[in-house]
C-alpha cells in the first residue's frame, strides 16, 4: 500500500523529468507512455501468476455474456478510469486526484444499494456521505486556475471532473462484476481485464492523439525510467498486493487499503513538495471521517461471521474499491 499510495506523486514526477529531456520538442515521459507501459509490465506479471488458470476446461465454462461482461469491465477499469485518472494528473495537483478519486466508494456502495439490492448498515452510510460531501467540498472550493470552467456559479476544474469521471467508470465497472463476474477465477478476471483494457487505450489514444504520441515509447531514455516505475509500482506492488492479499482477511485488507489516500498525500508532499491547500484540507478531512466510519462498518459486519481470505474475484474487489488509484 505504501508503494501504491505513492504512485501518483511518482509518476508526476517522472512526467516533469520527461520534460527536461525532450526528444524532438516531445516528452518521451509522456502519462500515455507510463500507463501503457505500466500496463504490460503488469500484465507479463499477472500472466506469470495466473497463468496457469488459462486452460481450455476453464475457458469453456465461460458463457458468452461472462465475456460481454468482462469486456465492460476491461473498457471501463482497464483502459477508460486509467485515462482519465492520468490525464487528471496532467491538469491538476496530486492531492486533489486522490481526493476527488474518493467518490468511487461511496458511488459504488450507493449503485450496490440501487441496482444490487444489497443492505448496508448505518455507519456504511454515514461514512459514504461523509466522503461524498467532503468529494464535492474538494471540487468546489478549489482556486481559480487556468484549467477551470463555470457551472452554476462555480469554477469546476477540469482536472477534478476528469478525476471523477474516472471515478465514476471505476465504480460502474465494479457493480457489473458484482452482477456478473462474481464465479470467474480471479485470474481470468484480472488478465483478461489488464490486457484488453491496454489494447483499448492504445486505440484511443492513436485516435485522439494521433501515431506520434507514442513515437518514443521504445526510448532508452523512457525505459530507464520505466523500470523503476514498472519494477517497483507494478511489480513488486502488485506481487506484494496479490502475495498480502491471499494471506490476508477482508477486514484486513480493506484496512490496509483505506491508508491510501494518506500515503498519497504525504508522497506529494515529499516527492513534489505539493503541500494540502485549505479546501483539500476542508474535503480531505470529511474524507477521512468517512474512511472510518465505513472501516466500522466493515468491523461490524465482518465479526459476525467467518472473516474469508481474499481469495476471490468479488472479495479482490470490494477490497480494491475502497483503495483509490494504484498506479495502473
Amino acid at each position: 500500500m505504501l508503494i501504491f499510495g505513492a504512485s501518483g506523486a511518482v509518476t508526476r514526477k517522472l512526467t516533469e523529468i520527461g520534460a527536461q529531456h525532450l526528444i524532438d520538442n516531445r516528452n518521451p515521459i509522456s502519462l500515455c507512455n507510463v500507463l501503457f507501459v505500466g500496463n504490460l509490465c503488469a500484465l507479463i506479471l499477472l500472466i506469470l501468476i495466473y497463468g496457469r488458470q488459462w486452460n481450455k476446461a476453464t475457458l469453456n465454462q465461460l458463457s458468452r455474456k461472462d465475456w460481454v461482461s468482462l469486456t465492460a469491465v476491461a473498457i471501463l477499469s482497464g483502459a477508460l478510469a486509467p485515462g482519465l485518472i492520468f490525464q487528471a494528473l496532467a491538469l491538476t495537483g496530486v492531492n486533489n486526484v486522490i481526493l476527488v478519486g474518493r467518490l468511487e466508494p461511496p458511488l459504488s456502495l450507493a449503485l450496490s444499494v440501487w441496482l444490487l439490492k444489497e443492505r448496508v448498515n448505518i455507519w456504511e452510510f454515514m461514512g459514504a456521505i461523509a466522503a461524498f460531501v467532503g468529494v464535492i467540498l474538494t471540487i468546489i472550493l478549489q482556486p481559480p486556475g487556468e484549467t477551470m470552467m463555470k457551472m452554476g456559479g462555480f469554477g469546476l476544474g477540469v482536472g477534478e471532473l476528469l478525476a471523477a469521471a474516472g471515478s465514476v467508470a471505476i465504480a460502474a465497472s465494479t457493480i457489473i462484476g458484482k452482477k456478473h463476474l462474481s464465479q470467474i477465477p480471479l485470474g481470468i478476471y484480472s488478465i483478461f481485464r489488464t490486457a484488453l483494457g491496454t489494447v483499448i487505450f492504445f486505440l484511443i489514444a492513436l485516435v485522439l492523439y494521433g501515431s506520434d504520441h507514442f513515437a518514443d515509447v521504445l526510448s532508452p531514455f523512457l525505459w530507464q525510467w520505466m523500470f523503476l516505475y514498472g519494477g517497483l509500482i507494478v511489480v513488486v506492488g502488485q506481487s506484494f498486493w496479490i502475495k498480502g492479499l491471499k494471506t490476508s482477511t477482508v477486514s484486513t485488507a480493506s484496512l490496509i487499503g483505506s491508508f491510501g489516500p494518506i500515503i498519497g498525500i504525504l508522497a506529494a508532499y515529499l516527492i513534489l513538495g505539493e503541500a494540502p491547500t485549505l479546501p483539500q484540507y476542508i474535503g480531505g478531512s470529511l474524507i477521512l471521517v468517512g474512511i472510518f466510519l465505513g472501516q466500522v462498518g466493515t468491523w461490524s459486519q465482518t465479526s459476525s461471521i467467518a472473516d474469508g481470505k481474499v481469495n476471490s474475484t468479488p472479495a479482490q474487489q470490494q477490497v480494491e474499491t475502497g483503495m483509490g488509484f494504484k498506479g495502473i
